[in-house]
């Protein structure tokens, strides 16, 4: 299959792109490789310079890039714009920050000189997924490329549009060629790549089955890599928290990007004594959302963004209450044309069942009554998962305090999980390892040399 842009709204073919030749796949890394002798000798000013432009770029055309974007994956039109919007901001962080952070660090030891130096490896290869397609690329491969490696992305096949995009953005910036190179490849191609001698290192962020294949081949390689993989993100409500906020925060940290985000709060886990106010104020602050065409700006809720995943959703649902979970709002898939599921809350939901166990990837939440606070913070390691957490309380030091105990590569207290490119973004257990972002993201992809003279 080729990949192929579809707009999830209406189920019409907008675009398919063939998968480029063994020989072009070739020719494209050796060019990627080449790029990397004369790139990572580059200036951090230089290099700067080109990352400002490529900025620059996101925010000329942020409105076509935008339209772009929610065309082939759904994404509400206003939401887009921001992404573009944040992609420059992510640019303009590491063009200011990259060289400070990989400055050289002097240890004091018994040499009478002792640095770390920090210095690029090579090709990395980004491996990136459709629910924010340009986002996850722009995180993974603008601290890559102002370290002084190059990068070659496989973006997901259903959004070949934004993977152009981002080329685009790139080459308007007239980088050096080589620098930044999609390519529409196989699964099987997308191997070839990870086993080819100039890549030093993969980033993937997806499911936990591709993180699992990847991670594999990339080790037996000996490969650096970095995953970010799937989330079932708690979102913990203490009797003492604002339930007004925490209700209506609650609603957009589950219902953003029409619930598809990894980070999106999932698992609403609520202490008994305030349960019945929270869940009245949540499921009414649901029941505002405006579903439609995700190019209207009234709309908050579009499409999911392919056919395979509403009817994942919907089987998931399905199952969970035929098990016994309540639905208390929602529940359907809209019918018609496009990939609609209406905005759900589940509550009674059984241990077994999808909506406990396992990642429910649109406009669904699950909601859990406990009866305490070690309860609450229990049920939200009760999970393979573990990327971020939301705490609502009103006692800082008490959530200071219940935050180690969580296990989960962030804990956000009294607001929702986001990432942010001045602070590092990853998880553990299965979510993944590694970090994207911030000073400590930046160094996932360069040699810790260690130079002493005696």
């Amino acid at each position: 299959m080729p990949f192929k842009s579809i707009n999830p709204a209406t189920e019409e073919l907008i675009a398919e792109y063939p998968f480029i030749s063994e020989n072009d796949l070739n020719l494209k890394l050796d060019a990627a490789y080449t790029a990397f002798h004369t790139w990572s000798k580059t200036s951090f000013v230089e290099r700067a310079k080109y990352i400002l432009a490529v900025g620059e770029d996101l925010v000329k055309n942020k409105a076509e890039y935008g339209h772009t974007m929610t065309l082939e994956m759904g994404k509400p039109l206003k939401q887009s714009i921001a992404e573009v919007e944040k992609c420059a901001t992510c640019c303009t962080y590491y063009a200011e920050n990259a060289e400070k952070f990989l400055s050289a660090q002097t240890y004091k030891t018994d040499y009478s000189f002792s640095e770390v130096h920090f210095e690029p490896l090579g090709i990395i290869y980004a491996i990136m997924p459709w629910n924010f397609p340009l986002w996850q690329v722009f995180r993974c491969a603008v601290p890559a490329i102002m370290a002084g490696n190059t990068v070659v992305l496989k973006h997901a096949e259903n959004v070949p549009q934004s993977a152009l995009i981002i080329q685009k953005a790139f080459d308007g910036a007239k980088i050096p060629e080589g620098v930044f190179t999609n390519l529409f490849i196989t699964h099987d191609q997308s191997d070839q790549v990870i086993i080819h001698p100039g890549v030093k290192g993969v980033s993937l962020t997806g499911s936990e089955r591709a993180g699992g294949h990847v991670a594999s081949l990339a080790g037996i390689n000996i490969k650096r890599s970095v995953l970010e993989l799937g989330g079932s993100d708690p979102f913990i409500v203490l009797a003492d928290a604002d339930i007004n906020a925490a209700a209506k925060t609650g609603c957009l940290a589950r219902m953003q990007n029409n619930g598809q985000s990894c980070i999106a709060a999932k698992r609403f886990i609520v202490v008994k004594e305030v349960a019945e106010a929270f869940i009245e104020k949540f499921v009414a602050e649901i029941g505002k959302l405006k579903i439609g065409n995700p190019l209207k700006d009234e709309t908050y809720i579009g499409p999911l963004a392919r056919k395979d995943l509403v009817e994942t959703l919907e089987k998931q649902v399905h199952k969970s209450v035929s098990m016994g979970a309540k639905i208390l709002i929602g529940g359907k898939r809209i019918q018609g044309k496009g990939y609609y599921f209406e905005p759900t809350v589940l509550t009674d939901i059984p241990k077994d069942s999808p909506a406990y166990k396992e990642e429910l990837f649109g406009s669904v939440a699950s909601v859990f009554v406990v009866e305490n606070e070690r309860e609450a913070i229990n049920l939200a390691n009760d999970t393979v998962f573990g990327l971020g957490a939301s705490l609502w309380t009103s006692d800082h030091k008490k959530a200071l305090e219940i935050a180690p105990e969580i296990q989960s590569g962030s804990v956000y207290i009294n607001t929702m999980v986001k990432s942010d490119a001045r602070i590092p973004f990853g998880g553990i257990k299965h979510s993944g390892y590694g970090r994207e972002l911030s000073d400590i993201g930046i160094h996932e992809f360069v040699n810790i040399k260690t130079v002493c003279i005696a």
